[in-house]
């Protein structure tokens, strides 16, 4: 088990962002200022099942703000995870969810930093905890997450320890379970651990994933068969997914077909044909001992496949330029060959960071020109891009 990478010394720049965002929670709470509308739907149904009442049935909501009475769209169990956010105000349990996703951010960079064996001298996974994760503030999906009160940093932060921290030890493959108990996307993870034939990680990540299910049924059985019998196959439920912040190939597929009602069914034969070459490329990349491009191959795909992945969901854009960033060769060329060495980071920072598919709106899709499809698909040619580029990739630094 390599456990290096979470020696972390304590330093005050990682911490101003985390203060900052505590303190605009209190002040939001102080003022009645609508804060993390996403966070809600969290705290929602932990006050839910505090108060005994049905999780996806008639929530009444009235512990919420007027603004924040939306429904609550995640499993059963998540609402039990997060019945410490019910004991603050709504606002300031947006602030402590921030805390905890900016240092899942910081995290999140300095693992994958000190996972690779190859970097430049100037990113040492010091200096990328520290000054790696102002730039990805900037993210669009970082930003989004955070101001949301979205909870993929965390669980993507729980991905990354399971995979590059705890291989080998007799706790692998729970954090993995215990994040898609909360949100299903993360269990393409278990595909993973069975094609690195991590065979009983991939158990414990499915033994986790369907204990903590189980115990909800001893508690609650309505509401988890209500979940599992129907909110689960209505990807609606959170919200229109035609619109262009689904960045799924569900998604495009939706708006090309304006909703035809097998877009679904096209997307995930698309997936089928894509997964073959993904597994390959994961399997290969592992017996290479590239395990971090392993696991990003592995989160991109699962990005394109799901029938749902806003654009907050795409937060593996941070690891993914921790990668690209530790491929750049030492000193760097002059010239045009400085450019093109530049070039795939470059324009992967560019993407996340401008959000171009924004212009257009977050609402409906369905009106979009052809030229519109392509500022308005930027994360989508992203993720195919890792999948066609990290794979021909050299397991050494260079252009």
């Amino acid at each position: 088990m390599t456990l290096a990478p979470l020696r972390i010394r304590t330093r005050p720049g990682v911490l101003v962002a985390p203060a900052v965002l505590l303190l605009l929670g209190v002040v939001g709470w102080l003022i009645d200022w609508p804060l993390g509308v996403d966070s809600t739907v969290y705290r929602s149904g932990a006050v839910a099942l505090l108060h005994g009442e049905p999780l996806y049935d008639a929530m009444s909501l009235s512990a919420q703000p007027s603004w924040a009475r939306l429904p609550f769209t995640y499993p059963p169990i998540a609402a039990l995870l997060f019945t410490p956010m019910a004991l603050f105000p709504t606002q300031v349990s947006w602030g402590l969810l921030a805390v905890v996703s900016m240092l899942s951010l910081v995290l999140v960079v300095r693992v994958v930093a000190g996972a690779l064996p190859h970097r430049p001298s100037w990113l040492t996974p010091a200096r990328a905890t520290v000054l790696l994760p102002v730039l990805f503030i900037a993210f669009e999906p970082v930003c989004r997450t955070i101001l949301l009160g979205q909870i993929n940093l965390v669980l993507m932060a729980f991905v990354v320890l399971d995979v590059l921290v705890l291989k080998g030890s007799r706790f692998s493959g729970v954090l993995i379970g215990a994040a898609s108990a909360v949100k299903l996307t993360p269990l393409i993870f278990v595909p993973y651990l069975l094609l690195t034939r991590r065979w009983a990680d991939a158990l414990r990540a499915t033994g986790t994933f369907a204990g903590l299910q189980a115990l909800l049924l001893l508690v609650i059985p309505h509401d988890v068969a209500r979940y599992w019998s129907d909110a689960v196959f209505d990807p609606e439920r959170t919200g229109p997914i035609h619109w262009g912040v689904n960045q799924s190939l569900n998604g495009l597929m939706l708006r090309l077909t304006d909703r035809a009602p097998w877009s679904l069914t096209v997307a995930l034969a698309i997936g089928a044909l894509l997964a073959v070459p993904v597994a390959l490329a994961v399997r290969r990349l592992h017996r290479r001992g590239q395990e971090v491009p392993a696991l990003l191959m592995t989160a991109f795909f699962g990005l394109l496949v799901s029938p749902v992945s806003w654009t907050h969901h795409w937060v593996w854009a941070v690891p993914l330029v921790v990668y690209l960033l530790a491929r750049l060769p030492e000193p760097l060329p002059a010239g045009r060959a400085r450019l093109r060495v530049l070039a795939g980071p470059g324009a992967l920072v560019a993407v996340f960071v401008l959000g171009l598919l924004l212009i257009l709106g977050v609402g409906p899709a369905l009106q979009w020109s052809p030229v519109d499809f392509v500022p308005g698909s930027v994360y989508l040619i992203a993720g195919a891009f890792v999948l066609v580029r990290l794979p021909v990739l050299s397991p050494d630094r260079g252009p």
